[in-house]
């Protein structure tokens, strides 16, 4: 939906299933239009789409196709204006741990696919709309194997510089805003605001001016409040960095992680989220210093048993965890990081127009926080982040 200051808000498509485009359609209409009737029935509704690699060489093989979606977003009064494409294959009701990060910039298959999510957007998007892919932080960690991190560094460079010129080609015919932002994730190639600064100066590094322009206009950070509050930064310092790189804010993932004192009865109830498809890296700071990183919920709760007096005095966790939701007692949660840069925002409405939020662990959460269907769900999110934006002066619409 379109709000003040022309900031578009959606939420995001992955928190439904659907790998293919038959899949994803259905449940846009089914579910999708549910939630557009209940929060914007007047419209315009803005749609956050999650399109994995085969829903997309679906769509851009086929013009029927194209052409029903465009007429059932005109009916509904409901447009795209940002794409996420980080989970490139599978996303629910299977294993998809660090897989999401597969396959990574290093990899022909990445390029293909983000370009055609660009041409896919330019057409689909309304015409002159700003319009943004979200992407990966160009690997996972563990993918950068030692013997040949220096081929697959060098891969990930080129593959993000010929996808800025696709980029920009497609702006200067479509005269369209585009721009594709690299999320910082835990474990990822880059995860804190200060590696994220690190990697854009690699990537910018030996650029002739007019390439180093063309980079920085098109690509940019997807900012997820909750990635960046599990690695215990504050929105002032993060942004702070990411401004002084010279760095545009392409999208705000607005998310919220959990957040504990690791006693024993806090641990203990942690183990309902532990689940099998996602992975939920646990970062561990004390007195304002990050100790150590754990890759996945399992790895932490198995060093707690081990050494329960080695486990810091705070952990944040990635698992993503309704906006509008109070976790039960001995948890907490990261909603000051969302404000705090909600604040931001206010104080400069231009830092950013596209915002999108994506609570995708809706099927593997415990039932405590998911007590109502999706749509439900969904609803009493929008009513927290427009109420949030609403007291900043961000937004003239509630759901009251």
């Amino acid at each position: 939906m379109r709000l003040q200051h022309g900031i578009h808000l959606g939420y995001c498509t992955n928190i439904h299933r659907g790998e293919s485009w038959p899949e994803t359609f259905d449940a846009l209409r089914r579910l999708t239009d549910a939630v557009r009737r209940r929060v914007s029935p007047d419209g315009p509704y803005g749609i956050g789409l999650r399109l994995g690699a085969a829903a997309a060489a679906t769509l851009a093989a086929d013009v029927a196709e194209r052409a029903a979606f465009r007429r059932w977003l005109d009916e509904t009064d409901s447009y795209i204006f940002t794409i996420n494409g980080f989970p490139y294959g599978a996303f629910h009701g299977t294993r998809v741990k660090e897989q999401v990060f597969a396959p990574d910039w290093s990899t022909p298959e990445r390029l293909t696919y983000t370009k055609q999510l660009f041409d896919l957007l330019v057409e689909i998007a309304p015409p002159g709309l700003e319009a943004s892919v979200s992407t990966l932080p160009g690997s996972f960690k563990e993918f950068i194997l030692p013997e040949t991190a220096a081929e697959q560094r060098a891969a990930i460079r080129r593959h993000l510089r010929e996808c800025a010129e696709h980029i920009e080609e497609l702006a200067g015919r479509s005269g369209r805003d585009l721009h594709l932002g690299l999320e910082p994730e835990p474990l990822g190639l880059f995860e804190t605001s200060t590696e994220t600064a690190e990697f854009f100066a690699d990537l910018l590094d030996g650029c002739g001016e007019e390439e180093r322009g063309r980079l920085l206009r098109r690509i940019g950070v997807n900012y997820d409040t909750c990635h960046l509050a599990v690695e215990f930064e504050t929105p002032a310092e993060a942004i702070g960095r990411l401004r002084d790189a010279g760095l545009r804010i392409s999208k705000i993932h607005l998310s919220s992680a959990l957040r504990l004192h690791p006693s024993p009865e806090a641990v203990a109830k942690l183990e309902q989220f532990q689940e099998g498809v996602y992975l939920h890296q646990v970062v561990v700071g004390e007195n304002g210093r990050i100790l150590r990183r754990h890759r996945d919920l399992p790895d932490a709760l198995s060093a707690y048993a081990e050494d329960p007096d080695a486990a810091g005095a705070e952990w944040r966790v990635h698992f993503h965890i309704p906006l509008h939701a109070e976790p039960e007692e001995g948890f907490g949660d990261t909603r000051d990081h969302l404000r705090g840069l909600l604040d931001l925002c206010a104080a400069d409405p231009g830092l950013c127009r596209h915002f999108e939020f994506e609570t995708y662990t809706w099927e593997v959460m415990p039932a405590s926080l998911r007590a109502r269907d999706v749509v439900d769900q969904l609803v009493s999110e929008y009513g927290w982040v427009l109420g949030e934006f609403g007291a900043r002066g961000l937004a003239d619409r509630n759901l009251a």
